[in-house]
């Protein structure tokens, strides 16, 4: 780990030390700038397959900890949607401590841009939560390893291209588990209607499926009834909802072991990241029959897209590779059947054995 600054609680960053360990890092990036109050954190889980690429997101930290924690987290992550969706990229997270006042956005962001740049292409940012394309411009200024920008074709919000492969990836659920070819009058859940939640029903909705929507929020509810004619339930009951796909479409971890025994569905497949509460739930699930989407394989659509167009192809390229989520989670269900094993051990055991085999990258050649 290579630590740029430092004042990090140290009974806190040393448990971080051994949980980035435990996740195979390669190296993680600190700046402190005094001027324009920027703290941000760059972890790159891994170089092998090509420069680690994953969003800047901006957002309040109680702690260092807290968002160091944060960035490994979503970097390992990032890493295995690459490696399973076989983009040439390695996975990284950027996570910037949200200041009570920013004096100067561009300023604070420009800084932030000199830090990317200092990385020397290790690292290729984009926008994440609380970042947009206009930042993406401003951090243009001090490097080229950016994207998401006004003029690279692939600004604005990813929402829409994540729900189309979560929406593939049911397709192809429902067909190796439910024997339909379509999800015409297919009942699905889900959990969550902001953002990608929203544009899923939006998907299914054109495709005929009927649909079941929580979310605590009523504006946010109220447009899947008026606009898709969804019905809806109480967050809580959303577990326990007769229907034939749950798709968790909010927060992480909702697969745990109480709210596994409640579902009442044959298919899990939705784009909230880090779905299982544990690595073990998995087993639960297949222990119960029900078919299980990997998340970090079909939520990866707005990496896939970021990561063609930044790689000099073309939207039609990256539509395509975003639809062909069909086929890899058609094949991962195939050999979790054969081998009786949970889906999410076949897929990162694939994507593992992917980052492993890869020769290592080298940055210099850019």
């Amino acid at each position: 780990m290579t630590m740029v600054s430092s004042k990090v609680h140290h009974t806190g960053f040393d448990r971080l030390c051994r949980y980035a360990e435990i996740l195979r890092f390669g190296d993680v990036h600190i700046k402190f700038d005094h001027h324009t109050g920027l703290r941000a954190i760059v972890a790159i889980h891994n170089l092998k397959r090509g420069p680690a690429i994953g969003g800047c997101r901006l957002a309040p930290y109680a702690t260092t900890d807290d968002a160091l924690e944060d960035a490994l987290r979503l970097a390992r992550m990032m890493s295995f949607k690459a490696a399973i969706n076989n983009l040439p990229h390695g996975g990284a997270k950027s996570v910037i401590m949200m200041p009570k006042v920013i004096h100067d956005r561009e300023a604070f962001f420009e800084t932030f841009g000199s830090f990317v740049n200092e990385l020397g292409g290790r690292y290729i940012t984009a926008v994440d939560s609380g970042t947009g394309a206009v930042d993406m411009d401003v951090i243009a200024r001090k490097t080229k390893f950016v994207t998401c920008t006004t003029l690279s074709g692939n600004a604005g919000d990813p929402s829409p291209l994540t729900a189309l492969g979560v929406r593939r990836a049911i397709e192809a659920a429902v067909k190796f588990k439910l024997g339909r070819d379509t999800v015409d009058g297919v009942h699905v859940a889900i959990q969550g209607a902001g953002h990608v939640g929203y544009y899923l029903a939006q998907e299914l909705k054109k495709l005929g499926a009927r649909l079941t929507v929580c979310d605590v929020n009523p504006k946010s509810l109220q447009r899947c009834v008026d606009e898709f004619d969804a019905s809806t339930c109480a967050p809580d009951e959303i577990y326990d909802i007769k229907a034939d796909v749950f798709a968790p479409c909010a927060l992480g971890s909702v697969l745990n072991l109480a709210n596994i025994k409640r579902l009442n569905v044959k298919i899990v497949a939705g784009s909230a990241n880090n779905q299982l509460a544990h690595h073990k739930h998995g087993m639960a699930l297949h222990e119960r029959g029900i078919l299980y989407a990997p998340d970090f394989l079909i939520n990866a659509g707005g990496l896939i897209h970021v990561a063609v167009i930044y790689d000099h192809a073309d939207m039609d390229t990256a539509q395509k590779q975003i639809s062909d989520i069909y086929y890899t989670v058609t094949d991962i269900f195939e050999r979790a059947k054969r081998e009786n094993l949970p889906t999410n051990e076949i897929a990162e055991s694939i994507a593992l054995s992917r980052l492993i085999k890869a020769p290592q990258f080298d940055c210099e050649s850019q």
